[in-house]
């Protein structure tokens, strides 16, 4: 392990909140929808922060922990592209505009933070005190895996408990008041739709958390590396987010690569009184991975490219067929936007 002074974490703590505030209170202090080439520019000085970071971590803590980092990193942020198609999900079924989208993330990235140190000390204890609970590590991986393998389908959001939960503790309105969470109506406090989304988003972080921490802690039990690897992966997500999430019908070999993935980090589990995996073997196998994924998704884009050439040349192209999204039809309404004779929403203070 590598011997982290406090200074260090204090360090990394203050910029991790610095990188926050400044998003936050300078970058984005208006609602306004994110561009494709910001989301990119963001996404390209994430992964070199997070990179950089294994690099510093090379040169402080040795090749071993920079290796372990790495690894952790790479689970980490292939996971999270799952978690960027379920937030699309999630944004689409309460139809929150994207000028709004961002704020939600922000939010629920800063919970998650909080969330996931909770889990990574949690976890590190109950594997340090009692060893036997690294096979239950591995059959939650396993399970996830086969899960993930078979296709299985998230829930949808409108049918989570939590948010059921929380429709009965705090009243939400259907209208949106900017930026707010929460509105004041005459006495009463009501959730916007702004707030019922992050709770869900905030819960399915949680889901997604309980297969991400085991993965991890089966190439490390650094704390440090464990979080600072959870942290920066988590802190590119709402570009990658904004960069990925209008195109998820491509990439139909990601899930099929987690469920490998996740499976090899359950075996590595499952066998590792038997045999210890060495540490580079891990990023590696998880780069070659991603890099088939990457691989396959390109040649099936070229086959679609063909197929379209193709269908172009024919003297008579089929007719499209309409599809039905279901759901809304459109964004959430802004307070004062409804139709005239449907009375007046909430106050807008609060």
């Amino acid at each position: 392990m590598v011997a982290v002074p406090v200074w260090a974490w204090v360090a990394f703590v203050a910029f991790v909140v610095a990188m926050l505030a400044l998003d936050l209170f300078v970058l984005h202090r208006r609602a306004q929808e994110v561009s494709l080439k910001e989301a990119a520019r963001w996404t390209v000085v994430w992964l070199a922060i997070g990179l950089g970071f294994g690099g510093l971590l090379w040169a402080w803590g040795g090749e071993s922990a920079a290796q372990a980092y790495l690894a952790g990193y790479l689970i980490e942020k292939s996971l999270s592209l799952d978690n960027v198609f379920v937030f699309a999900v999630i944004f689409a079924a309460f139809a929150i505009p994207a000028r709004y989208q961002h704020r939600v993330l922000m939010f629920g990235i800063i919970g998650a933070l909080i969330m996931r140190a909770a889990f990574i000390v949690a976890g590190v204890t109950l594997l340090e005190a009692f060893h036997p609970v690294i096979y239950v590590f591995g059959a939650v991986l396993l399970y996830a895996a086969v899960k993930m393998v078979r296709g299985g389908q998230h829930a949808r959001p409108e049918d989570s408990r939590v948010l059921r939960a929380l429709r009965g503790i705090l009243p939400a309105t259907e209208d949106l008041h900017g930026q707010r969470f929460v509105v004041r109506d005459g006495g009463r406090v009501l959730a916007t739709p702004l707030l019922v989304t992050l709770v869900v988003v905030e819960v399915t972080d949680l889901i997604f958390a309980v297969d991400s921490i085991p993965a991890i802690l089966a190439v490390t039990t650094d704390t440090f590396v464990v979080y600072t690897s959870n942290v920066f992966a988590l802190l590119g997500m709402r570009a990658l987010y904004f960069l990925l999430a209008g195109a998820a019908a491509r990439f139909r070999y990601l899930r099929p690569g987690l469920a490998v993935i996740l499976a090899a980090v359950a075996v590595k589990l499952l066998t590792a009184d038997l045999y210890e995996v060495p540490v580079w073997a891990s990023p590696a196998f998880i780069a070659a991975v991603l890099a088939a994924v990457a691989i396959l998704t390109m040649r099936d884009r070229r086959r679609g490219a063909r197929t379209a050439r193709t269908q172009d040349r024919s003297p008579m192209p089929p007719r499209p067929v309409p599809i039905s999204t279901g759901g809304r039809s459109g964004p959430a309404r802004e307070a004062g936007s409804r139709s005239p004779g449907s009375g007046r929403g909430p106050g807008s203070s609060g």
